[in-house]
């Protein structure tokens, strides 16, 4: 069986999104992030990403992280490329063609995208938006992302989704990459064929199964605060 490693709130919601629209089996371990706790060491502290028993399971203290009937896999996006591949369908890549696009469009997101687009979601979860310091960081990030966004905006450009004219791998990659940039609209004004792409892949019932745990972890964390 599937166990994935990891809160909602973190990067792991991309395979939480990918393991939904997999209709596959799973086991959710919370594993908190050891930067949000006081002492990730003391004896009362929550399993976190610096708890002796997750360190065996990713030496690097990351999330996620999964154990696939005995496979351990780190790197979320890794993660994703390697269920949708196993479990097959139309998630997965049909043919050779199709899982070098759907690595191209993985590995972009990554470098082009996730560097500028962790800067506005950063700024926006210290509540740091409308600071002197958070609006130059944003304006920052959003100028190294027009050129990207305009390559993205043009291949979409009578197109429903990234790879195969379906939805994909590829397409919640993306998007769970480009979601940290969602704090800024102005960003997309001008981009109708994201904006339209963006929305369908929200639309789909999966995501909004793996929304839902963020949510419920979001509430959680306020009754507590």
């Amino acid at each position: 069986m599937l166990t994935i490693y990891g809160v909602y709130l973190s990067r792991a919601s991309r395979v939480y999104w990918t393991a939904e629209e997999l209709g596959i089996p799973f086991k959710a371990v919370k594993v908190t992030q050891a930067r949000y706790l006081k002492d990730p060491f003391a004896e009362d502290a929550p399993f976190n990403t610096r708890s002796s028993d997750f360190l065996a399971v990713n030496p690097s203290a990351q999330i996620p992280a999964i154990d696939d009937d005995g496979l351990v896999l780190t790197e979320s996006l890794a993660i994703t490329l390697y269920l949708a591949k196993k479990h097959g369908g139309e998630l997965a890549p049909a043919d050779i063609a199709e899982e070098g696009e759907m690595l191209r469009w993985t590995l972009w997101a990554a470098t082009e995208l996730e560097p500028q687009t962790v800067q506005i979601v950063l700024v926006h979860d210290a509540g740091q938006e409308t600071s002197e310091g958070g609006r130059k960081t944003i304006a920052v990030a959003s100028r190294m992302l027009k050129m990207p966004l305009s390559v993205l905006e043009l291949h979409l450009a009578g197109r429903d989704y990234l790879v195969g004219d379906r939805f994909t791998v590829a397409d919640i990659n993306v998007a769970e990459v480009l979601r940290y940039a969602m704090g800024e609209p102005k960003l997309f004004e001008d981009k109708p064929n994201i904006r339209a792409w963006y929305d369908a892949c929200h639309a789909r019932p999966a995501f909004e199964k793996m929304m839902a745990g963020r949510r419920a972890e979001a509430a959680a964390l306020s009754a507590v605060g």
